[in-house]
């Protein structure tokens, strides 16, 4: 205040009484005694209703007020003064209450998200970034890929180890097409014969004591040999063949020696090796 005032001038700028010799308060460069600053400046606690006095401390938040014995938490009746809080339905309450009723929990440990903790959502759900875990390896998501399963999460190493489809023959993950083979999947390029090795997807093939063989190494290995023209009888394709004495024939090779005629489902006669006819067996 740069004005001057005679003893008997000095006013309070609201009500005009002299302030000399009492105590006042000056707002905007005019003075007011303590009664009127009170009534036309005063601000209005938000507990108790009353005129926050130039006695007390006004503490403030959010343009409402309080004197500093009622700004308390609304659960616990604890002061907030100097005390970080939180706010819920415009009432005030310590941290520890605010937790414990309102606070967000971690959908691992349930125990609540500090202020400005890194959270990890999902499908809804909060985790701390360390409890957002693979359920097998409990090492935490982070950035990683990962795959849910019946609400549980899992890495993308651990889901595979241990739900994913893997090749009967090399152990791996099979993550495109593959090949089933009684009823057990394999890789196209594992599935292969067991005689010379050739992948065996989209060719024709045989089994023998449970491994697959091609055509040829099974006709090589296995097969019955044709007494005409000497090859296996593998019987793929529905290949019908003719046995006698222990001896095999193609359907087709099964010709009398002789004059070549078809012996299927014929009357023939034998001639050493060879079968003939009953018309040739009669020459």
């Amino acid at each position: 205040m740069n004005e001057n005032y005679h003893s008997g001038h000095f006013c309070c700028h609201n009500c005009d009484k002299t302030l000399s010799g009492h105590r006042y308060i000056l707002r905007e460069e005019n003075p007011y005694c303590i009664g009127c600053y009170e009534d036309v400046f005063a601000n209005i606690c938000d507990e108790c209703g009353d005129k926050i006095g130039t006695d007390s401390k006004d503490l403030s938040y959010m343009d409402r007020h309080w004197h500093e014995s009622c700004f308390f938490c609304a659960m616990c009746k604890k002061s907030l003064v100097d005390k970080s809080f939180g706010t819920r339905d415009e009432k005030l309450y310590c941290n520890k209450c605010f937790e414990d009723n309102f606070a967000t929990k971690c959908n691992g440990c349930g125990l609540c998200f500090k202020p400005g903790t890194k959270k990890m959502e999902y499908k809804g759900k909060e985790w701390h970034d360390k409890c957002f875990k693979c359920k097998n390896c409990s090492e935490p998501i982070g950035t990683r890929s990962f795959i849910p399963r019946e609400d549980v999460i899992y890495c993308l190493t651990c889901y595979e180890d241990k739900f994913a489809t893997k090749c009967k023959g090399c152990k791996k993950v099979i993550s495109d097409g593959g090949v089933t083979y009684r009823n057990e999947p394999w890789h196209r390029e594992c599935f292969i014969c067991s005689g010379c090795k050739t992948c065996l997807a989209r060719e024709r093939f045989t089994s023998r004591d449970d491994k697959p063989y091609c055509t040829n190494c099974y006709g090589e290995l296995f097969a019955k040999k044709c007494c005409g023209c000497k090859k296996p009888i593998t019987g793929i394709g529905g290949t019908r063949f003719v046995s006698f004495e222990e001896r095999h024939w193609h359907n087709d090779c099964f010709n009398c020696k002789r004059c070549d005629t078809s012996l299927v489902n014929q009357g023939f006669m034998t001639e050493n090796d060879d079968v003939i006819c009953a018309k040739c067996g009669q020459d």
